[in-house]
């Protein structure tokens, strides 16, 4: 016999298993698409139809409820990964470049797992499983296709098309370190100079003892010196995507930026205006032997036998940068006037330290020279 209750009912059939039914706000009687191994899950199924019918206006029969959701399912199998993270990527508002990588990214390291999988049926799992044999030996492209992937299903949640995003694996985002950058020394980087062609010299040590980036030396234009402060102004940097060329304005307003010039430069800065930059205000200051914006691929032919030649084949171009910060806090820069120097910025420090930072850039800049005049100084006399 039906068990008699409050709401609905439950009866137990010659199965075992336990049948709810109850009559919904049309006056109807609807039954539970499914049967239950224990009375409690009956009781549970009817206790949630309850709650549902308390708002009849917006009460759908248990049925029309679930080939909804069939219909849902069906819709949403039709969404695969490929050709929304196509979309996704043609609607961003992205700097060339960075649309390039995320193209990049998706064509090598994601889409060969993702590309036809419906996103409603890309769980932990799988996402685990793709972590795990994902640019094996190359953790930094690891970690920033796993960053691209939660992005793009984030929003495929904003857009209602997943229950939650399934790319949640601890530590994924974070790269750990396999060494320290070492800096060059000053006979090091002496030694890089002097091995450089001549036309580039001055882009080795711009990048050093001013810490400028490399897209920003090869955008650097004649307009860009002030000789009268003898200072760069950093207003903008070159990247390179296949086919052409970008300018482009630096990431954070802190990016724009003037870089006073150390005074044992300066001889070489009139030098190099004098001899190898471009003519003209918009004349580029280190252009290629066709005259355009230096490619990372041209550095590289002179760059990697200067740093051989100099004993340091571990030395990166950006590693220059990076010798220029401990220059400038070798120098007493603090802080905020390294922030300044190098163009960083968090949003506290910017806005504490921007104007305090510019008016004592002249002054490290003149420690800084003191430093190397010290260093030349102190080398021992050749003998006779």
């Amino acid at each position: 016999m039906p068990g008699k209750r409050s709401f609905g009912s439950i009866r137990r059939l010659s199965s075992g298993r336990y049948q709810a039914r109850y009559t919904g706000p049309d006056l109807q009687t609807h039954t539970a698409p499914e049967t239950f191994t224990a009375k409690i899950d009956a009781e549970a199924w009817l206790a949630a139809e309850r709650h549902l019918s308390e708002d009849p206006a917006n009460w759908r029969a248990p049925k029309v409820r679930l080939e909804q959701e069939y219909d849902r399912r069906a819709r949403l199998r039709r969404f695969t990964f490929g050709p929304y993270s196509e979309d996704w990527l043609a609607h961003r508002d992205l700097a060339a470049s960075t649309r390039n990588t995320y193209a990049q990214l998706l064509k090598h390291h994601l889409l060969p797992t993702f590309a036809d999988v419906p996103l409603s049926e890309i769980d932990r799992a799988l996402v685990a499983t793709w972590y795990r044999r994902v640019g094996a030996g190359r953790p930094h492209a690891r970690k920033h296709a796993y960053d691209l992937l939660r992005n793009i299903l984030n929003m495929a949640l904003d857009d209602e098309l997943i229950d939650r995003n399934p790319v949640h694996i601890r530590g994924a985002s974070n790269v750990k370190r396999t060494g320290t950058t070492q800096p060059a020394s000053l006979d090091e980087l002496e030694a890089l100079a002097e091995a450089t062609p001549e036309r580039y010299r001055l882009m080795v040590l711009l990048a050093a003892w001013c810490a400028l980036r490399k897209g920003e030396l090869s955008e650097l234009r004649r307009s860009d010196v002030d000789t009268t402060q003898w200072v760069l102004r950093v207003r903008r940097g070159v990247g390179f995507v296949p086919g052409r060329t970008v300018v482009k304005d630096p990431k954070t307003q802190a990016g724009k930026r003037d870089v006073a010039i150390p005074e044992h430069l300066v001889p070489m800065v009139r030098e190099h205006l004098l001899r190898h930059a471009q003519q003209g205000g918009q004349g580029l200051m280190f252009p290629s032997a066709r005259g355009e914006h230096l490619r990372t691929s041209a550095i590289g032919r002179w760059y990697y036998p200067a740093r051989e030649a100099a004993g340091r084949p571990d030395l990166r171009f950006h590693d220059l940068r990076h010798t220029g910060a401990v220059l400038a806090a070798q120098s007493g820069a603090t802080l905020a006037e390294l922030m300044h120097r190098l163009g960083h910025t968090t949003p506290a420090a910017a806005m504490r330290y921007q104007h305090a930072a510019a008016e004592r850039d002249r002054e490290i800049a003149q420690r800084m020279s003191k430093r190397y005049r010290e260093h030349v100084q102190a080398r021992p006399s050749d003998c006779t």
